[in-house]
Protein backbone atom coordinates (compact mmCIF):
# COMPACT_ATOMS: atom_id res chain seq x y z
CA UNK A 1 0.00 0.00 0.00
CA UNK A 2 1.20 3.45 -0.60
CA UNK A 3 0.40 6.10 1.46
CA UNK A 4 1.09 9.82 1.64
CA UNK A 5 1.86 11.89 4.78
CA UNK A 6 1.73 15.78 5.25
CA UNK A 7 3.16 16.91 8.04
CA UNK A 8 5.31 13.35 8.36
CA UNK A 9 8.24 15.58 10.14
CA UNK A 10 6.54 16.47 12.90
CA UNK A 11 5.36 14.93 15.95
CA UNK A 12 2.32 12.80 15.22
CA UNK A 13 3.81 12.40 11.72
CA UNK A 14 6.71 10.95 12.69
CA UNK A 15 4.84 8.23 15.07
CA UNK A 16 2.48 7.65 12.24
CA UNK A 17 5.53 7.21 9.34
CA UNK A 18 7.22 4.89 11.55
CA UNK A 19 4.43 2.45 11.95
CA UNK A 20 3.74 2.45 8.45
CA UNK A 21 7.09 1.72 7.12
CA UNK A 22 7.24 -1.65 9.90
CA UNK A 23 3.95 -2.55 8.37
CA UNK A 24 6.24 -2.32 4.75
CA UNK A 25 4.07 -0.37 3.64
CA UNK A 26 5.36 2.43 0.68
CA UNK A 27 5.10 5.95 2.67
CA UNK A 28 5.88 9.43 1.18
CA UNK A 29 6.10 12.53 3.03
CA UNK A 30 5.92 16.28 2.05
CA UNK A 31 8.69 18.29 3.79
CA UNK A 32 10.35 21.31 3.44
CA UNK A 33 12.87 20.26 5.42
CA UNK A 34 15.88 18.15 5.11
CA UNK A 35 15.01 14.38 4.80
CA UNK A 36 15.03 13.27 8.09
CA UNK A 37 17.34 10.17 9.41
CA UNK A 38 14.89 8.94 11.48
CA UNK A 39 12.47 8.47 8.67
CA UNK A 40 14.79 6.38 6.78
CA UNK A 41 13.13 4.09 4.56
CA UNK A 42 10.28 6.64 3.60
CA UNK A 43 10.64 8.91 0.42
CA UNK A 44 11.00 12.27 1.21
CA UNK A 45 9.06 14.75 -1.08
CA UNK A 46 10.55 18.65 -1.09
CA UNK A 47 7.87 20.90 -0.88
CA UNK A 48 4.76 22.40 1.17
CA UNK A 49 0.88 22.87 1.46
CA UNK A 50 0.86 26.05 -1.28
CA UNK A 51 3.36 24.09 -3.86
CA UNK A 52 2.12 24.10 -7.28
CA UNK A 53 -0.84 21.60 -7.89
CA UNK A 54 1.45 19.45 -10.44
CA UNK A 55 4.31 19.06 -8.04
CA UNK A 56 1.82 17.53 -5.07
CA UNK A 57 0.10 15.65 -7.69
CA UNK A 58 3.20 14.02 -7.92
CA UNK A 59 3.45 13.67 -4.18
CA UNK A 60 0.18 11.99 -4.09
CA UNK A 61 0.41 9.62 -7.68
CA UNK A 62 -1.39 6.57 -6.56
CA UNK A 63 -1.91 6.35 -3.36
CA UNK A 64 -4.49 4.66 -1.19
CA UNK A 65 -4.68 6.67 1.68
CA UNK A 66 -3.57 10.80 2.19
CA UNK A 67 -2.74 11.22 6.27
CA UNK A 68 -3.24 15.28 6.29
CA UNK A 69 -1.59 16.18 9.58
CA UNK A 70 0.52 19.66 8.24
CA UNK A 71 -0.34 22.31 10.21
CA UNK A 72 0.68 26.03 11.54
CA UNK A 73 0.76 26.04 15.13
CA UNK A 74 2.68 28.65 16.37
CA UNK A 75 2.90 31.85 13.82
CA UNK A 76 -1.06 33.26 14.30
CA UNK A 77 0.10 34.78 10.21
CA UNK A 78 0.32 32.30 8.62
CA UNK A 79 -2.15 29.78 10.03
CA UNK A 80 -4.89 30.39 7.46
CA UNK A 81 -2.68 30.04 4.32
CA UNK A 82 -1.14 27.37 5.65
CA UNK A 83 -4.00 25.32 7.47
CA UNK A 84 -6.72 26.69 5.28
CA UNK A 85 -5.77 27.40 1.93
CA UNK A 86 -2.97 24.83 1.94
CA UNK A 87 -5.79 21.83 2.49
CA UNK A 88 -7.82 23.79 -0.27
CA UNK A 89 -4.42 23.09 -2.38
CA UNK A 90 -3.77 19.74 -1.58
CA UNK A 91 -7.76 18.55 -1.67
CA UNK A 92 -7.40 20.02 -5.55
CA UNK A 93 -4.41 17.84 -6.17
CA UNK A 94 -5.82 14.89 -4.71
CA UNK A 95 -9.04 14.51 -6.62
CA UNK A 96 -8.94 11.79 -9.22
CA UNK A 97 -5.35 11.01 -7.26
CA UNK A 98 -6.17 9.28 -3.67
CA UNK A 99 -8.60 6.96 -2.59
CA UNK A 100 -8.78 7.98 1.26
CA UNK A 101 -8.36 11.17 2.42
CA UNK A 102 -7.45 11.15 6.45
CA UNK A 103 -7.60 14.56 8.34
CA UNK A 104 -5.85 15.21 11.51
CA UNK A 105 -8.15 17.98 13.18
CA UNK A 106 -8.33 18.55 16.75
CA UNK A 107 -11.00 18.82 19.94
CA UNK A 108 -9.66 22.38 19.80
CA UNK A 109 -12.57 23.32 17.24
CA UNK A 110 -15.19 22.59 20.05
CA UNK A 111 -13.19 26.00 21.72
CA UNK A 112 -12.86 26.09 25.47
CA UNK A 113 -16.43 24.44 26.70
CA UNK A 114 -15.89 24.17 30.54
CA UNK A 115 -18.25 21.85 31.86
CA UNK A 116 -19.52 20.29 29.14
CA UNK A 117 -19.56 16.41 28.06
CA UNK A 118 -18.11 17.04 23.99
CA UNK A 119 -19.05 14.24 21.32
CA UNK A 120 -18.79 14.57 17.27
CA UNK A 121 -21.77 16.59 17.30
CA UNK A 122 -21.31 19.19 19.93
CA UNK A 123 -21.70 22.38 18.89
CA UNK A 124 -18.21 24.49 16.82
CA UNK A 125 -16.70 27.04 19.01
CA UNK A 126 -13.07 27.98 17.95
CA UNK A 127 -12.04 30.45 20.07
CA UNK A 128 -8.68 31.32 18.73
CA UNK A 129 -6.68 31.91 15.06
CA UNK A 130 -5.20 27.82 14.71
CA UNK A 131 -9.32 26.76 16.27
CA UNK A 132 -10.55 29.00 13.60
CA UNK A 133 -7.92 27.56 11.20
CA UNK A 134 -8.79 24.22 11.66
CA UNK A 135 -12.48 24.24 11.64
CA UNK A 136 -11.94 25.92 8.42
CA UNK A 137 -10.07 23.31 7.30
CA UNK A 138 -12.98 20.42 8.58
CA UNK A 139 -15.43 22.29 6.70
CA UNK A 140 -13.60 22.10 3.39
CA UNK A 141 -13.18 18.59 3.92
CA UNK A 142 -16.74 17.94 4.83
CA UNK A 143 -18.13 20.04 1.42
CA UNK A 144 -15.53 17.98 -0.48
CA UNK A 145 -16.71 14.69 1.41
CA UNK A 146 -20.41 15.97 0.21
CA UNK A 147 -19.74 15.65 -3.84
CA UNK A 148 -16.57 13.92 -4.06
CA UNK A 149 -16.27 10.25 -5.57
CA UNK A 150 -12.63 10.32 -2.63
CA UNK A 151 -13.32 9.02 0.86
CA UNK A 152 -12.96 11.23 3.53
CA UNK A 153 -12.78 10.98 7.40
CA UNK A 154 -11.96 13.45 10.48
CA UNK A 155 -9.97 12.54 13.08
CA UNK A 156 -9.80 15.16 16.05
CA UNK A 157 -7.85 14.15 19.47
CA UNK A 158 -8.12 15.89 22.64
CA UNK A 159 -4.64 17.09 23.98
CA UNK A 160 -1.64 14.67 22.36
CA UNK A 161 1.34 13.48 24.85
CA UNK A 162 4.38 11.60 24.35
CA UNK A 163 8.11 11.83 25.39
CA UNK A 164 9.05 13.26 22.30
CA UNK A 165 6.56 15.79 22.20
CA UNK A 166 7.37 19.60 21.91
CA UNK A 167 5.21 21.09 23.58
CA UNK A 168 6.57 21.72 27.17
CA UNK A 169 3.53 22.24 29.45
CA UNK A 170 3.23 18.97 30.87
CA UNK A 171 6.62 18.35 31.31
CA UNK A 172 6.17 21.78 33.64
CA UNK A 173 3.45 20.65 35.34
CA UNK A 174 5.41 16.91 36.04
CA UNK A 175 8.10 19.64 37.15
CA UNK A 176 5.93 21.07 39.92
CA UNK A 177 5.21 17.90 40.98
CA UNK A 178 8.38 16.82 41.66
CA UNK A 179 9.05 19.82 43.80
CA UNK A 180 6.00 20.01 45.47
CA UNK A 181 5.05 22.76 44.21
CA UNK A 182 1.58 21.99 42.56
CA UNK A 183 -1.81 22.73 43.76
CA UNK A 184 -5.15 22.09 42.89
CA UNK A 185 -8.07 24.86 42.41
CA UNK A 186 -11.18 25.33 43.18
CA UNK A 187 -13.43 22.27 43.94
CA UNK A 188 -12.35 18.23 43.39
CA UNK A 189 -13.53 16.86 39.88
CA UNK A 190 -11.87 18.03 37.29
CA UNK A 191 -11.02 16.34 34.57
CA UNK A 192 -7.41 15.86 32.59
CA UNK A 193 -8.22 15.14 28.86
CA UNK A 194 -5.48 13.64 27.00
CA UNK A 195 -4.23 10.83 24.56
CA UNK A 196 -0.90 9.20 23.99
CA UNK A 197 0.86 9.51 20.78
CA UNK A 198 0.48 5.82 19.62
CA UNK A 199 -3.20 5.65 20.92
CA UNK A 200 -3.46 8.54 18.31
CA UNK A 201 -1.52 6.84 15.29
CA UNK A 202 -3.91 3.47 16.19
CA UNK A 203 -7.00 6.18 15.64
CA UNK A 204 -5.31 7.56 12.20
CA UNK A 205 -4.93 3.87 11.38
CA UNK A 206 -8.45 2.79 11.76
CA UNK A 207 -9.81 5.69 9.74
CA UNK A 208 -7.82 4.88 6.85
CA UNK A 209 -8.21 1.10 6.82
CA UNK A 210 -12.32 0.59 7.98
CA UNK A 211 -15.33 0.41 6.31
CA UNK A 212 -16.57 3.59 7.23
CA UNK A 213 -20.18 4.10 7.84
CA UNK A 214 -20.89 7.12 5.88
CA UNK A 215 -18.67 9.65 3.63
CA UNK A 216 -17.24 12.33 5.90
CA UNK A 217 -17.48 10.14 9.01
CA UNK A 218 -16.01 12.48 12.16
CA UNK A 219 -14.45 10.28 15.06
CA UNK A 220 -12.89 12.21 18.46
CA UNK A 221 -10.10 10.12 20.10
CA UNK A 222 -9.41 11.11 23.97
CA UNK A 223 -9.03 9.48 27.15
CA UNK A 224 -9.70 11.49 30.83
CA UNK A 225 -9.44 10.90 34.26
CA UNK A 226 -9.89 13.13 37.34
CA UNK A 227 -7.25 15.71 38.00
CA UNK A 228 -6.56 14.41 41.16
CA UNK A 229 -5.88 10.87 39.95
CA UNK A 230 -3.66 12.18 37.11
CA UNK A 231 -1.53 14.03 39.84
CA UNK A 232 -1.33 10.61 41.83
CA UNK A 233 -0.40 9.44 38.67
CA UNK A 234 2.57 11.48 38.64
CA UNK A 235 3.74 11.52 42.50
CA UNK A 236 3.73 7.85 42.38
CA UNK A 237 5.84 7.82 39.17
CA UNK A 238 8.59 10.17 40.97
CA UNK A 239 8.14 8.80 44.16
CA UNK A 240 6.97 12.02 45.29
CA UNK A 241 4.12 12.38 47.92
CA UNK A 242 0.81 13.60 45.84
CA UNK A 243 0.09 16.83 46.20
CA UNK A 244 -3.07 17.90 49.00
CA UNK A 245 -3.29 21.69 49.11
CA UNK A 246 -6.22 23.21 47.30
CA UNK A 247 -6.53 27.01 47.07
CA UNK A 248 -9.93 29.13 46.18
CA UNK A 249 -10.20 29.52 42.34
CA UNK A 250 -11.41 32.98 42.64
CA UNK A 251 -8.31 34.25 44.73
CA UNK A 252 -6.21 32.46 42.00
CA UNK A 253 -7.98 34.24 39.09
CA UNK A 254 -7.38 37.37 40.87
CA UNK A 255 -3.50 37.00 41.64
CA UNK A 256 -2.86 35.85 38.31
CA UNK A 257 -4.86 38.93 36.71
CA UNK A 258 -2.56 41.33 39.15
CA UNK A 259 0.32 39.09 37.74
CA UNK A 260 -0.62 39.70 34.62
CA UNK A 261 -0.77 43.45 35.00
CA UNK A 262 2.51 43.94 36.02
CA UNK A 263 3.88 41.43 33.42
CA UNK A 264 4.69 38.64 35.87
CA UNK A 265 1.97 36.04 34.54
CA UNK A 266 3.47 32.06 35.53
CA UNK A 267 -0.24 31.05 35.98
CA UNK A 268 -2.46 32.28 33.31
CA UNK A 269 -6.28 32.29 33.22
CA UNK A 270 -6.23 29.68 30.00
CA UNK A 271 -4.13 27.40 32.41
CA UNK A 272 -6.42 27.90 35.12
CA UNK A 273 -8.91 27.03 32.46
CA UNK A 274 -7.29 23.62 31.87
CA UNK A 275 -6.96 23.27 35.70
CA UNK A 276 -10.80 23.48 37.07
CA UNK A 277 -12.74 22.27 33.91
CA UNK A 278 -14.62 19.38 34.30
CA UNK A 279 -15.41 18.92 30.60
CA UNK A 280 -14.81 15.53 28.61
CA UNK A 281 -14.37 14.79 25.26
CA UNK A 282 -16.20 11.38 24.37
CA UNK A 283 -14.55 8.69 21.98
CA UNK A 284 -18.03 6.31 21.92
CA UNK A 285 -18.33 6.85 18.19
CA UNK A 286 -14.55 5.57 17.14
CA UNK A 287 -15.07 2.40 19.55
CA UNK A 288 -18.33 1.40 18.55
CA UNK A 289 -17.82 1.95 14.57
CA UNK A 290 -13.95 1.08 14.10
CA UNK A 291 -13.51 -1.32 17.19
CA UNK A 292 -10.72 1.47 18.57
CA UNK A 293 -10.18 0.52 22.07
CA UNK A 294 -6.48 2.39 24.55
CA UNK A 295 -3.66 0.83 23.82
CA UNK A 296 -1.93 2.61 25.66
CA UNK A 297 -4.27 3.82 28.77
CA UNK A 298 -3.36 7.65 30.48
CA UNK A 299 -2.21 6.26 33.75
CA UNK A 300 -0.09 4.06 31.98
CA UNK A 301 1.83 6.53 29.34
CA UNK A 302 1.68 9.30 32.50
CA UNK A 303 3.55 7.43 34.19
CA UNK A 304 5.72 6.62 31.60
CA UNK A 305 5.82 10.40 30.62
CA UNK A 306 6.99 11.26 34.78
CA UNK A 307 10.03 8.42 34.64
CA UNK A 308 11.05 9.67 31.69
CA UNK A 309 11.40 12.95 32.60
CA UNK A 310 12.90 12.21 35.91
CA UNK A 311 15.50 9.95 34.16
CA UNK A 312 16.35 13.17 31.69
CA UNK A 313 16.96 15.92 34.46
CA UNK A 314 18.79 13.65 36.40
CA UNK A 315 20.72 11.83 33.85
CA UNK A 316 21.75 15.85 32.80
CA UNK A 317 22.49 17.09 36.47
CA UNK A 318 24.74 13.87 36.59
CA UNK A 319 26.43 14.73 33.39
CA UNK A 320 26.66 18.33 34.24
CA UNK A 321 28.35 17.44 37.64
CA UNK A 322 30.97 15.13 36.15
Amino acid sequence: MIVAITGGTGFIGRHLVRRHLALGNEVRYLTRQEPRSELNGAVPFAGHLNSSAASLREFLSGAEVVYHCAAELREEGLMHSTNVEGTANLLEAARGEVKRWVQLSSTGVYGNPRHKDIREDSAIGPVNAYEKSKTAADELISAEAAKSKMEFVILRPSNVYGTDMPNQSLFQMIRMIDKGLFFYIGKIGAIANYIHVENVVDALLLCARASLPANGRIYIVSDHCRLEEFVATVAAALHQPAARVRLPEGLIRRLAAIGSSLGKNPLTQSRIDALTNTTVYRSDRIRSELGYSHRIPMQDGIAELARFWKNGVYSSAESTER
